[in-house]
């Protein structure tokens, strides 16, 4: 009995196709346990009720722009809410608004600031970091450049669990105060970019040992 062989271009197709479904596979997987990492590394260290909380000195709130498409960005509004309820029930006793300040005319923690003076917290108890590029650069800046090993995160939920994760592989204790979520179409497209946002943050940490874009001086935080 005699065998034909497969042409060679047949072969050579086959084995890339192969090779392409097992990278998805791998690519799918890491992807899941880039995304479950980061809930693990929150579980027990989320609050949602004001009560709950323990209080630590300074709190850290992620910028986002204030408007999109010239209309209210319901993510900056229900930071600024939450962050002023831990104020005034007295969790904190300094604020820093870390967020993208890479031109002159976007200013994502000037503008936080100036909402939170708004709401009564006083301007010298707030602190600007303008270099908070990423979720990254944040976290890794608050330990580096304030100096701080406790800190509550103060965002939306998603954020919150990735922040914390990038926290403790940077030796530091963190919780997190989860803001009102926004449940509109753009909270959706919001909840699957995050599923890619951890992926980086995996790799950034695993494999590329991403390091914050600017850093410098250290900056003091007020007594």
């Amino acid at each position: 009995m005699t065998y034909l062989a497969q042409p060679e271009p047949r072969r050579r197709l086959k084995r890339l196709g192969c090779i392409a479904a097992g990278l998805a596979v791998v690519g799918c997987g890491l992807l899941a346990y880039a995304n479950i990492t980061a809930m693990w590394a929150a579980h027990g260290c989320l609050f949602d009720e004001v009560g709950a909380l323990p209080k630590i000195r300074v709190g850290l709130v992620f910028g986002t722009t204030s408007r999109v498409n010239g209309l209210e960005n319901l993510y900056f509004r229900y930071r600024i809410d939450a962050a002023e309820k831990l104020w005034k029930a007295g969790k904190l006793d300094t604020l820093i608004v870390s967020g993208d300040n890479s031109s002159k005319y976007y200013n994502e923690p000037g503008k936080m600031k100036q909402a939170l003076i708004e709401r009564g917290i006083p301007a010298g108890r707030i602190v600007c970091d303008f270099a908070g590029l990423r979720t990254l650069d944040s976290v890794v800046r608050a330990k580096e450049i304030f100096g701080l090993h406790s800190i509550v995160f103060i965002s939306q939920r998603f954020q919150n669990e990735r922040a914390i994760y990038l926290a403790q592989v940077n030796g530091m204790h963190a919780i997190g105060f989860n803001a009102r979520d926004v449940e509109t179409h753009a909270g959706l497209k919001t909840q699957l970019r995050e599923i890619g946002a951890r992926l980086r943050m995996f790799l950034d940490v695993h494999l590329l040992g991403t390091r914050p874009r600017f850093l410098g001086h250290k900056i003091p935080l007020p007594n």
